[in-house]
């Protein structure tokens, strides 16, 4: 006998595969350093919580140093010092406000989303979905390029490993995307441990290199002569270190991340979910004194590197590349402690991209369900793993498990999402009425869109790879946005008193309901439709009806509560009135609203649409009109199976 049913070892791989699939996007759907707000008034104090953002940030010091030195060369601590000022007074005030603004960790990107609303606003925030992609996706692969530098230029494992660093850098993501796929659980706990660990073995590499700088008098000596020979004055310096900053975009990284872990912070006792006081305090805290401990770092990293390393180290194939410090301390701690550095380098390297990882997993069911633009699947969190994890093998791929390669697409993310970030918070302060932080925000956002700018021209990669995503997004959400047409899309109906007598009086004979489009709402327009009505249906006069009116509101919004309001007009013409993203689903969800809670099944009359059935399919799709009759019938046809319970459709 042949059987279609599938195999059981099919069944459990896909209920494996699509485990959690309906909690997601519900609050419980996701963990991880990205995960969702816990219950209001618990969570973790907000340096614990900084932690988590620092597995991102302060991770960067593994490779950061290294390529300011490539970008800057012996001017790298001036430019440091230039990437510092535009931390703290640029990126640090624009979070801060951004933590005002969204205190339930949404970021820029909600922020703006409120601003615009329409098909433009929802293709604006997918285009920044793929940079904020592009920024995750290569914080993942450039973090575990720079692990397996650290290790494949480890003493002890040089020879064993050399011109093997493509392979253990697709393992590195290889490993990452099993655990995702095993289930990864919420550490605050680790990443305090790896932060501090991490930390500390800095500020012991650091101490011994500031120690030797200042113990070699010549050190300081030959920097200045050779940094005058080859710039001449002051200002000219501060003109190429301006020059070269774009190129150290690289230090800002963290800011998204630490709004993002906003939820987890603790706050006072008397927040509330609508202002969390205390919780937009603390982030503060958090923000700045991770800025300040980077700043910090830079500096000191950006002048110990400049003149203890010499520059051929520096380049690809030299002993620093990408591993500026780790060199620093193999070369004046001894290789014990250097490989205690590496082991852990390598660990808060890997975990940044764990934090990445989760950071892709919970930002597009954050947004693309909402939408109607997430397929099936996609909220799942293991089918997107394993997407997200292929990607990364394709990125790896492309830039060869290169560290430098990778700097231009990954200060593109990282400055497109902070260029949106001030936008913003300008027009946030503009709309308070804040002229001083308006002007304040504005130069901020002209200064960051210069460096944008210069990023993508100088760094085109970046781009390429954003627009890939992009395209990719775009396309992925507007074919699920297809598919999902047909859905009922409507999470409550809800009756005014006016429209619940309506329905009482129907129940008690046939319930009849006209569809109409409202035009002048005279007494003549309601007189000629039931008299159409009746004609193209052959009907008796006794019959009566209800008039049905929907107001399409925003077409590109995808689902939301339906609010039906009753009313008398011209003394005897009852109408419903409703207001909705699409006509033919609000139309299908009041037939099943009024089936359930009356028990008699509706009728609902239309008339044709006059025009070609594409171009009006077009129409329902994009501006939620059109093709109203035969798509409500299937609206109908999908939301209810049963046809002896189905709302029947009737057109002439």
């Amino acid at each position: 006998m042949v059987t279609t049913e599938r195999p059981p070892s099919t069944n459990r791989l896909r209920a494996w595969m699509l485990e959690g699939l309906s909690d997601m996007g519900k609050g419980g759907g996701h963990t991880g350093p990205h995960a969702a707000p816990e219950p209001p008034h618990q969570g973790q104090r907000w340096w614990r919580v900084m932690c988590l953002t620092g597995v991102d940030y302060f991770s960067t010091l593994g490779y950061q140093p290294g390529i300011a030195a490539l970008a800057a060369g012996l001017l790298s601590p001036v430019a440091t010092i230039v990437l510092v000022i535009v931390t703290l007074a640029g990126a640090l005030p624009v979070y801060r406000r951004v933590a005002e603004e969204s205190p339930r960790g949404e970021g820029s990107i909600a922020m703006l989303e409120r601003l615009l609303s329409f098909w433009q606003g929802k293709l604006f925030v997918l285009t920044l979905l793929g940079f904020a992609a592009t920024d995750f996706l290569i914080t993942i692969t450039l973090s575990a390029a720079d692990a397996s530098t650290h290790l494949v230029e480890n003493p002890h494992l040089t020879e064993a490993l050399q011109g093997k660093q493509m392979l253990i850098t697709l393992l590195l993501v290889a490993l990452l995307g099993a655990v995702f796929l095993k289930g990864f659980l919420e550490a605050i706990g680790v990443a305090v441990a790896l932060v501090g660990v991490y930390l500390g073995l800095n500020v012991v590499v650091v101490i011994s290199g500031l120690w030797h700088v200042i113990t070699a008098g010549h050190v300081i000596t030959d920097w200045s002569t050779a940094l005058t020979a080859q710039h001449g004055n002051v200002i000219l310096m501060i003109g190429v270190a301006l020059i070269v900053f774009p190129k150290l975009a690289l230090g800002l990284s963290g800011f998204e991340t630490g709004v993002a872990v906003m939820p987890h912070v603790r706050g006072d006792a008397d927040d509330t979910e609508e202002r969390p006081a205390g919780r937009i305090r603390d982030t503060k805290k958090l923000l700045t004194t991770a800025a300040l401990i980077m700043s910090c770092f830079l500096i000191a990293t950006s002048f110990i590197t400049t003149l203890l390393i010499p520059e051929k180290e520096f380049k690809t194939g030299g002993q620093a590349n990408g591993r500026a410090l780790a060199y620093l301390a193999h070369e004046y701690l001894g290789n014990a402690f250097g490989t205690v550095y590496d082991v852990s380098t390598i660990a808060i390297l890997w975990f940044a991209g764990a934090s990445a990882m989760a950071g892709l997993l919970n930002l597009m069911p954050r947004y693309l369900p909402r939408y109607g633009m997430a397929p099936h699947w996609a909220r799942a969190v293991r089918p997107m793993v394993i997407v997200f994890t292929l990607v990364a093998f394709l990125v790896t791929w492309i830039f060869d498990a290169n560290v430098d390669k990778q700097g231009g697409a990954y200060a593109t993310g990282v400055l497109v999402l902070i260029s949106s970030a001030a936008i913003a918070v300008t027009i946030a302060a503009r709309k308070a009425g804040q002229h001083g932080w308006t002007l304040t925000f504005a130069v901020i956002s002209v200064v960051f869109l210069y460096t944008t700018v210069v990023n993508v021209i100088e760094r085109p990669d970046g781009v390429k790879i954003g627009a890939c995503f992009i395209a990719g997004i775009v396309l992925v959400s507007l074919l699920s946005r297809l598919a999902r047409a047909f859905e009922l899309r409507v999470t409550s109906v809800s009756l005014d008193p006016m429209a619940e007598r309506f329905i009482r009086d129907m129940a008690s004979r046939k319930m009849r309901f006209i569809a109409n489009e409202p035009d002048r709402r005279d007494k003549a327009e309601y007189r000629d439709k039931i008299e159409q009505i009746r004609a193209d249906n052959d009907m008796p006069e006794q019959e009566d009806f209800v008039f049905v009116e929907v107001t399409v509101t925003d077409p590109s919004e995808f689902e939301a509560g339906l609010t039906v309001r009753g009313e008398v007009l011209h003394g005897r013409y009852r109408v419903l009135t409703l207001e909705s993203a699409s006509i033919p689903n609000a139309l299908a969800a009041l037939l099943l609203h009024v089936r359930d809670v009356t028990g008699c099944t509706p009728h609902i009359y239309f008339e044709w649409t006059e025009g070609s059935p594409f171009a009006n399919f077009l129409r329902f799709f994009l501006f939620g009109q059109g093709e109203v009759a035969p798509v409500t019938r299937e609206v109908l046809r999908e939301a209810e199976p049963d046809r002896e319970r189905r709302p029947r459709v009737h057109t002439g």
